[in-house]
């Protein structure tokens, strides 16, 4: 038997030794997800089920504090920190109790400095990958992809993110929805910021067209998950032509970055395969770019590959001509670029070229999608 046959069949026993992993999702904070953690917890307990909370953060809500009670807690790994006694989820204890069940609550959670993970959604694999199965919960903020769109909505930037890859590999996605007045009398009974918060709150992230924007989101993610899920479990065969996406990138930081979030949602709407592409004219080799530009061009293939993007580099002086050959290569169905004004489009449009690229889309049913 050959190697590649032995890794193949470890592959399949580490697959169906993998804990399941269920992800509560929510458009915003107070939406009710770790009280329905810990409500689940609950009835599995109650049904004999070997339960744990790994990390949860009540927040002094009573009705959450409420269903804490009678679960057991397992000990937080402490940790000192610029002269401050921290507590992160202890991994290690977790994979030696093995529970059937443990609940790990904020999963975008940054750890702290010197801890075997830099993220707490990687921790969470680690204990999947040990056969424990994990109930967790992310609000949508915290989505790689989406990070822009609720910066818009709301005028915030998220900091801790999570890779859109972590949803797929959750085999169930459910949403807590609530309605804006729902949410917003929540907000007013004191459900879920400390009274002298509720104002500002109210003044800024809690507004009833934001809430009706990220509702929406929300719902769009998780059916977008269910779809996946149909789609995977549906028989060889039954499914549609697969879609399969190109970005197409320049050394621009602010227009590459858009480009590629946008992709992925297109692509992860699709659950297609997609690629991020960048073709490095002879006028950026070297350091003929600057330093920053490197950087920003490298920090932009990290984030598509965290995306779930294959990244691929070529080397042509004219771009819409490398831009047809790796769609063909690759079998691409839509090709993705910045709108009109930004240079991307520019250098394709200047050239002789770009007439053959239309000539070649039409003729092979490629599409391709104008990005704003």
């Amino acid at each position: 038997m050959s190697d590649e046959n032995v890794q193949h069949f470890l592959e399949l026993i580490r697959q169906s030794r993998r804990g399941k992993f269920k992800i509560y999702i929510g458009m915003s904070a107070g939406v009710g997800k770790t009280y329905r953690m810990l409500q689940e917890a609950q009835t599995l307990l109650r049904n004999g089920v070997d339960v744990k909370i790994g990390y949860v953060e009540t927040h002094g809500r009573k009705e959450t504090d409420l269903q804490l009670q009678g679960l057991p807690v397992l000990p937080r790994r402490k940790l000192f920190y610029k002269g401050k006694e921290l507590d992160e989820l202890d991994v290690q204890a977790i994979v030696n109790l093995h529970p059937e069940v443990v609940v790990i609550d904020e999963i975008a959670h940054t750890n702290i400095e010197g801890s075997k993970n830099e993220k707490r959604w990687q921790d969470v694999m680690d204990i999947l990958g040990a056969g424990i199965n994990v109930i967790s919960a992310v609000n949508i903020q915290h989505i790689e992809s989406l990070n822009e769109e609720v910066r818009n909505i709301t005028g915030v930037e998220v900091a801790e993110r999570i890779p859109d890859s972590v949803l797929k590999e959750a085999d169930e996605v459910v949403n807590i929805d609530l309605t804006a007045d729902e949410l917003v009398t929540r907000l007013k009974e004191g459900k879920i910021y400390a009274a002298d918060k509720i104002g500002l709150a109210l003044k800024n992230f809690f507004q009833p067209e934001k809430i009706l924007q990220l509702r929406e989101l929300a719902l769009k993610e998780v059916a977008s998950q269910v779809e996946r899920k149909i789609e995977t479990e549906l028989p060889r065969g039954a499914h549609l032509p697969m879609e399969r996406f190109l970005a197409c990138i320049s050394s621009n930081h602010e227009t590459a970055r858009k480009v590629i979030r946008k992709t992925a949602r297109l692509a992860s709407y699709y659950h297609s395969r997609w690629i991020v592409l960048y073709v490095q004219t002879p006028k950026e080799d070297g350091d003929k770019i600057g330093l920053a530009a490197q950087r920003h061009l490298i920090n932009n293939f990290k984030l598509a590959t965290e995306l779930g993007a294959e990244v691929i580099r070529i080397r042509q002086s004219n771009i819409a001509r490398g831009i047809m050959e790796v769609a063909g290569q690759h079998g691409v169905t839509t090709i993705c670029i910045g709108k009109p004004h930004l240079n991307l489009y520019n250098v394709i449009v200047s050239t002789a070229v770009f007439n053959q690229l239309l000539t070649k889309l039409a003729s092979t049913d490629i599409d391709v999608v104008i990005l704003s």
